[in-house]
């Protein structure tokens, strides 16, 4: 893992304001959201590092990301958290690819799209122009979705998105062929189950800043939060196993009493602590990391892009030179290939989907993967929470005065919804203890 406080015992000369368990994303937000209140805050964590599902494996001089969320740099907490002021972000060429047998689209709300080259037959210049025809209607639907306000589309009638767009009458085409793809790498949603609110405003954001990655790996955010908060604030190696409004039981460090207590768990895990708590389906996703033996060659495009699977032809959803977007994830001359699993066959063995990704990756990549090396591959049966219509975004923090909840399972399932929904949270404490202020949470609508 990337370095992180190693675990140590808990010693208070006296009981925090809050204890927060959980140092993933979303603890880690509202623990200085807290803090910046005034409040003495202890953050546990059970595991031996900060960052939960944004975690990253130092091997062999590469970083490699256990998660396949890509951030987005419209989300406004990036921005409004003065912790991640220092947060480097590595962004992808502009839009993305989506890349078929036949054809190469790349698809971006504001830059022109360029059509890759046909089959030298009749049938392959007909899906050429057919591309063109599809690639069009999505640049326009997302150059609109870029150019309206979020209450707007706040306002629209709430689908599940596969009906949305049928309903807006996109073709059946261009939503297998391109829709579906990319909310596929956007949310995790391959089959478009999601909420049509939601998905809009994913789209929303793709199309006005494109996406990216954390410089030196997914853990580099959380590790951030942690570093910047009062020495001692987090604690790791410490286990909640029970909690009441003004103590919280741990596996092996007794009793630690508070004045409040946050849960910033995964909705697993939360549900544990408080049982009755909704717990959503949820998305998996697999990540496999392959060292490769030279940067692929890119005729139709920077090798910063983002490649995505239009036709479904392997497991993987979509692909990245990884050490091309963030060079500080390989050492130099290495490649770093990251590709990302969707769906049901992110269940599947990890030998299984690597035997069967190596021909689509070839074709992806436009090299033979085969010789690539398997440096590993990460499983996250819980990755992404479902949001099936009609979902609800802003799902109550406060379970009553002195225990609260947060984490992407109350908000939207994306590092913006853990974000914002620990600064919902940090509110909801700061007023009941009636602490001038509290965090702003004004109502966002950004998935």
């Amino acid at each position: 893992m990337l370095g992180t406080a190693p675990a140590t015992p808990v010693h208070r000369s006296q009981p925090a304001d809050v204890i927060v368990i959980g140092g993933g994303l979303a603890g880690l937000a509202a623990a200085h959201h807290l803090t910046g209140a005034g409040l003495s805050v202890l953050v546990l964590e059970a595991s031996a590092a900060v960052g939960g599902r944004m975690a990253t494996t130092r091997l062999d001089g590469y970083r490699l990301d256990h998660g396949g969320q890509l951030l987005c740099p419209d989300w406004p907490e990036l921005s409004n958290l003065p912790a991640l002021g220092a947060l480097a972000l590595r962004p992808f060429a502009p839009g993305a690819v989506l890349r078929g047998a036949e054809r190469s689209v790349r698809v971006s709300g504001h830059r022109s799209l360029r059509p890759g080259r046909g089959v030298p037959t009749a049938r392959g210049r007909s899906r050429t122009l057919t591309g063109a025809l599809d690639s069009a209607r999505l640049r326009h639907q997302l150059s609109r979705l870029a150019g309206t306000p979020v209450e707007r589309l706040a306002a629209r009638t709430e689908l599940p998105a596969g009906r949305a767009l049928a309903a807006r009458g996109v073709p059946g085409r261009t939503v297998e062929g391109m829709v579906r793809p990319l909310v596929g790498a956007l949310l995790g949603d391959p089959d478009l189950t999601s909420s049509s609110r939601v998905v809009d405003l994913a789209l929303r954001g793709f199309a006005r800043r494109g996406l990216c990655l954390p410089a030196g790996g997914s853990a580099a955010v959380p590790e951030l939060l942690a570093g910047t908060l009062p020495e001692g604030t987090v604690q790791t190696g410490v286990r909640a196993v029970s909690v009441s409004v003004n103590a919280v039981d741990t596996a092996a460090h007794g009793r630690l009493h508070c004045r409040a207590v946050l849960i910033a768990t995964g909705a697993v895990e939360a549900a544990d602590l408080l049982p009755g708590l909704r717990v959503p389906e949820f998305h998996p996703v697999t990540v496999l990391h392959h060292a490769a033996d030279a940067a692929p060659p890119r005729p139709d495009g920077p090798l910063t892009s983002l490649i995505i699977d239009s036709e479904r032809r392997g497991p993987v959803a979509h692909s990245m030179v990884a050490s091309a977007v963030d060079p500080s994830r390989a050492l130099p001359g290495r490649t770093l290939v990251t590709s990302v699993v969707l769906g049901r066959r992110a269940h599947d063995s990890l030998a299984s989907l690597d035997r069967a990704a190596r021909p689509q990756l070839s074709s992806l990549h436009g090299v033979d993967a085969g010789r690539w090396e398997l440096l590993e591959g990460f499983r996250e049966p819980h990755a992404v929470p479902a949001m099936p219509a009609p979902h609800d975004g802003r799902r109550p923090v406060r379970v009553l005065a002195g225990l609260y909840v947060c984490g992407d399972h109350r908000d939207t399932g994306t590092p913006q919804g853990a974000l914002y929904s620990a600064r919902r949270a940090a509110g909801a404490v700061c007023r009941d203890f009636g602490v001038s202020g509290a965090p702003a949470a004004a109502l966002r609508l950004v998935a």
